[in-house]
């Protein structure tokens, strides 16, 4: 019999393993989290949302740092495409993507209201970069 109250390493309660995932700060379903997403994009003024109909939007669990980054980044959301500001008329482009990351996110919030919040700032965020504008913009504006 051991006498030893410390959990073991294989215990899965031990806060201090490595192996184990980072906790989640919040859980929300994932159709819940799509329609978070889908509320943020529907809030979007319309004379601004109808430009995005060359946009696709997704939802992942986590980025993928590519080999030359910093492989602890946690991104939000990530726009991959050119921006309206950088574009010429092209008759067949590819989809322009949106992607927001939900894992950082539920890490990264207390509640299910401040989860809402965050996937909003993080749509806008990632629209706003469709339509050109910079992060150091965002950030002036609020929506970093």
């Amino acid at each position: 019999m051991n006498d030893d109250p410390s959990p073991s390493p294989a215990d899965p309660a031990d806060p201090t393993d490595p192996s184990e995932p980072d906790p989640v700060g919040v859980d929300m379903s994932e159709d819940d989290f799509d329609q978070a997403v889908s509320d943020a994009l529907d809030a979007i003024p319309p004379a601004l949302a109808q430009r995005l109909s060359n946009v696709a939007v997704f939802v992942e669990e986590e980025y993928e740092p590519e080999p030359w980054e910093d492989p602890e980044m946690e991104l939000l959301g990530l726009y991959d495409g050119i921006p309206l500001t950088e574009r010429a008329e092209m008759p067949f482009q590819l989809p322009d993507r949106i992607v927001v990351f939900r894992g950082p996110l539920l890490r990264m919030c207390n509640d299910r209201e401040e989860l809402v919040e965050e996937i909003t700032v993080t749509v806008v965020h990632e629209v706003a970069h469709f339509f050109g504008i910079d992060d150091d913009t965002l950030h002036a504006l609020g929506w970093g």
